[in-house]
């Protein structure tokens, strides 16, 4: 018997006992029941969702200063912004905190995805935990301070860092408690980190208000105030994670060991591999490809909307003079349609991801490509004919996809590459999504400014950015196409696999329980875990849907 197996037989005999972050000390009992793990994972997602709503923190950061000249500090460039203390920010230099953790996601989750496969999902839950709150608690100190770089470090560095363990840390675990349904799975968890944003904005826009004193907007005290709350949340969905023993799989469901999905391997590709292999490259630009498009959607869905329909949208002509009052309405529909965006992006997560357990991860992405370059280039078309209505739906279904495909790919990898290291490669795949969070805006950016020089008009400014788009979808559909079975000379040995499963400190006298854990019932505990992510997430969706009443 080796030295790591015979510790781990001493510390399951009550020996010297694992520390309570450790990955042992979160295998399941036999009373245990796998339907608590999603909303301890929920828990998590959806506090690190609130990313997609840190956009409601631009324009009060750029009022901070009473009495300061705008334009002085527009005049200093980004870097002299980031400390100075005399002038009030630009909204240019405080958005790209959102391009600095979204970078900081993918880099995190690459650099640490191997770690946690051995520390397990409490621990990784945890640190994300101090990463995100803490760093949303510095990013307030900075705010206080008025000094740029400091809310940079926390909210974008170190915020960034507990965006990308809190990502990947219940993915391995969900897809091993749901080896029947990985999409359903990880849909559940992923679904939180599109809806954190419905949640989360109202609350920060309200806490604004409420701390705001002379006319200056709270934001300091309501990033510091998030960031507790988030810790919280966060910590108690880490502390709520187990892992299932080796060898458990679910009651009266066994694994067929000829699927007719080829793909589909029953054995493991180690991360030192996998990330060498064709098929990781080909996934990597499948992702990479339809974040670009949909962040394109995202960023611009509001003014695109003001400026194809405009005037039309109250029943006016497009060239027609409009109020103030007018162009708030207008404003107001442009508004719900982004409450609208933000549901459909969350709700489009577990409904593909579920979706793709029937009919396969590679159709599923080719349904996004081939639905989505149909939609992209109908809706310049759509603005031109006035059809508002039709607009919107090819939007809402666009990013239903956007979010479907953060959902379905872990069990596109966990299919090809197997179980057992799933959740780094999935963190080494989430630098696609680094690489379109800036290359993305910045594309689109570019695009739309050199068609404002060139004199086209505001209402087709976007068309030939939604037919770029296009394109990088058709180069996504021809990647997916190329994705194929590993070859067997990239799998694991008996022996490798044993020696990764010794990593993860885990007796063969606690695996022995592996059929009879999780066989709990739901109970109490069960319907009270998922009220606490339930409610929340209702609520939003129907902060969501009210919104979006604006548009009709």
């Amino acid at each position: 018997m080796t030295g790591v197996a015979e510790a781990d037989v001493l510390n399951a005999a009550g020996g010297d006992s694992p520390g309570i972050l450790a990955r042992e000390s979160t295998i399941a009992g036999p009373r245990f029941n796998r339907w608590l793990v999603p909303p301890a994972a929920l828990a998590i997602h959806l506090s690190i969702g609130m990313a997609y709503g840190f956009s409601v923190f631009w324009l009060p950061m750029t009022k901070l200063v009473p009495g300061a000249d705008a334009a002085t500090c527009a005049n200093l460039g980004f870097f002299a912004q980031l400390f100075t203390t005399t002038c009030n920010w630009t909204v240019p230099a405080v958005n790209h905190i959102f391009e600095t953790f979204i970078a900081m996601l993918g880099i995190s989750a690459a650099i640490w995805g191997g770690w946690l496969e051995h520390a397990g999902p409490r621990k990784a839950g945890f640190i994300a935990a101090l990463c995100w709150g803490g760093g949303l608690v510095v990013g307030g100190i900075g705010v206080a301070m008025h000094q740029l770089w400091l809310v940079y470090l926390g909210a974008g560095v170190l915020g960034g860092v507990g965006q990308g363990l809190g990502y990947i840390s219940p993915v391995s675990t969900l897809i091993k408690w749901f080896p029947d349904r990985r999409g359903l799975a990880t849909g559940f968890a992923i679904m939180g980190y599109g809806g954190g944003a419905m949640i989360g904005a109202p609350i920060a826009v309200a806490l604004m208000e409420k701390f705001s004193a002379n006319g200056i907007p709270g934001v300091a005290s309501t990033l510091m105030c998030m960031g507790v709350i988030y810790f919280i949340a966060m910590s108690c969905g880490a502390f709520g994670f187990r892992v299932p023993p080796a060898g458990w799989r679910p009651r009266d469901w066994t694994p067929s060991e000829e699927s007719s999905n080829k793909l589909i391997t029953h054995r493991h590709v180690h991360l030192s591999r996998a990330w060498k292999t064709p098929q990781f490259w080909m996934i990597w630009v499948v992702l990479c490809m339809n974040v670009t498009a949909g962040i394109g959607v995202i960023s611009m869905a509001s003014p695109m909307f003001q400026d194809v329909f405009g005037g039309r949208l109250l029943g006016l002509d497009a060239s027609a003079a409009l109020s103030t009052a007018q162009k708030a309405a207008i404003a107001a529909s442009a508004a719900g349609l982004v409450g609208l965006i933000s549901l459909f992006n969350s709700l489009g997560r577990i409904f593909w991801a579920s979706t793709s357990d029937f009919i396969g991860r590679k159709t599923t992405y080719f349904i996004f490509f081939a639905l989505g370059i149909v939609l992209y280039c109908s809706l310049p078309t759509l603005g031109h004919m006035g059809l508002a209505g039709a607009f919107v739906a090819a939007v809402c279904v666009i990013l239903t996809m956007y979010g479907g495909g953060f959902a379905t790919v872990p069990a596109y990898l966990s299919d090809i590459f197997g179980t057992q290291m799933v959740g780094a490669i999935h963190g080494r795949l989430l630098t696609a999504w680094s690489v379109a969070g800036i290359a993305g805006p910045f594309l689109i950016a570019a695009v739309r400014q050199a068609q404002l020089d060139a004199g086209v008009a505001k209402s087709q400014v976007y068309d030939r950015t939604l037919y770029i788009l296009a394109v990088l979808l058709l180069v996504g559909m021809i990647s997916n196409l190329l994705v194929r079975p590993v070859k067997e000379s990239v799998l694991m040995t008996d022996e490798e696999l044993a020696r990764e499963r010794s990593l993860q400190h885990e007796a063969a006298a606690v695996s022995a329980r592996a059929q009879d854990a999780a066989r709990g019932s739901f109970g109490l505990v069960g319907g009270l875990a998922w009220a606490l992510v339930g409610i929340p997430f209702l609520i939003g969706v129907w902060i969501a849907i009210t919104k979006a009443a604006a548009l009709f």
